[in-house]
């Protein structure tokens, strides 16, 4: 197989494939449906579970793909990679492998980002029993993010507000009032929910069932795309826990590794995010956490394409023309369907991988 041979063209084929090369490998399979929702052709949504090496092991190698579901097009490709390639054959002894395939198996396969309850699962993980973060200049933009029409006045004078504020604040403003996390606008853009969804339950049963008791070393990647320059693996820091994780995210990974927390990472500070699941495992489990973020289209571009699906599903007719139109947009400000990008987004996961390896057997 060739390395864009990883990749794939939708949920379904992603999974047949995940699922193939994960059982070529050796590995074990357990599939977690989501009877809330079907995909659009009818099909039943999974995430499914591959899990190499020895069921009490010490060492834990544990990657997700499609936290934001639409970005699932690339984690799938990393993870297939992983097995076809034999990466797992590099990891120390005692080391078993997790790997999460479409943690959020809606958003993959609609073409979104959020979930079924237009969810974004990165802002679900919190404390639902504690007053929510508020994001107040959330709802100054709400109106203007979602407009009234997508192809006539409405959408002008919006895009005029949103560049008025963009002039007045800064892009970074603006993207950290957008992209934050909000819980107040259901319909809204980055709405964290009102309480725990499938996918964060879901994960949370996945460590409980997958994770040993004995683990005391604990590696977790999770692939992102949409953010920074074009086909370039940003590493971000996400440990819920920063002050001795972070120097040791570094002295695995390097030090390109990010921190939102100080301002070197071209992602917002946010909250709510799928590694304070990892908190689950107790205080004996030394737990390091990046996100892998690939750079595709422009920040403009993407808001404008999450823009425009969220128009869509709360006003449009997803079955149409503008519809479709749409969504091609939102596929390819997510996923560069090119060989080359391909290329870079499974290289540098290849090498992380190792990475983490190197960084459990220290």
């Amino acid at each position: 197989m060739t390395v864009a041979s990883y990749f794939s063209g939708s949920y379904g084929e992603a999974r047949a494939k995940f699922r193939a090369a994960a059982t070529a490998a050796g590995a074990r399979l357990v599939a977690y449906e989501n009877s809330n929702v079907l995909a659009p052709n009818g099909d039943t949504l999974t995430t499914d579970v591959a899990v190499l090496g020895p069921e009490k092991a010490e060492r834990v190698y544990f990657t997700t793909s499609a936290t934001h579901g639409v970005e699932g097009f690339c984690g799938s490709g990393c993870q297939i990679g992983f097995f076809v390639d034999g990466i797992f054959e590099a990891a120390p002894p005692n080391t078993k492998i997790i790997m999460v395939h479409a943690i959020n198996p809606h958003g993959f396969a609609w073409v979104r980002r959020v979930n079924e309850d237009n969810v974004d699962l990165n802002r679900n993980f919190q404390d639902f029993s504690k007053p929510l973060p508020k994001n107040e200049q959330y709802g100054e933009l709400h109106p203007w993010l979602i407009p009234a029409d997508w192809t006539g006045l409405a959408k002008i004078e919006a895009d005029k507000q949103i560049l008025a504020y963009q002039q007045k604040n800064g892009m970074m403003a603006f993207q950290s009032a957008v992209s934050g996390g909000q819980y107040t606008h259901p319909d809204g853009l980055f709405h964290g929910g009102t309480k725990p969804t499938w996918s964060n339950t879901t994960l949370r049963r996945i460590l409980k069932e997958h994770v040993p008791a004995g683990t005391r070393k604990f590696a977790g990647m999770d692939y992102h795309t949409g953010l920074g320059p074009m086909g370039y693996g940003e590493p971000i820091f996400v440990n819920a826990e920063g002050a001795v994780a972070y120097p040791r995210a570094k002295a695995w990974y390097g030090p390109s590794v990010t921190n939102p927390q100080d301002g070197s990472s071209t992602s917002a500070v946010v909250t709510g995010t799928l590694p304070e699941a990892f908190s689950d495992l107790g205080p004996n489990v030394e737990v390091t956490a990046v996100a892998l973020e690939y750079g595709t289209q422009t920040v403009p571009e993407v808001m404008n394409a999450l823009r425009g699906d969220h128009w869509l599903h709360a006003r449009g007719e997803v079955d149409s023309p503008l519809g479709r139109a749409l969504k091609r947009i939102m596929r390819d400000a997510f996923y560069t369907d090119t060989n080359p990008w391909k290329a870079a987004v499974y290289g540098r996961a290849a090498d992380f991988a190792l990475r983490s390896f190197r960084g459990l057997a220290s």
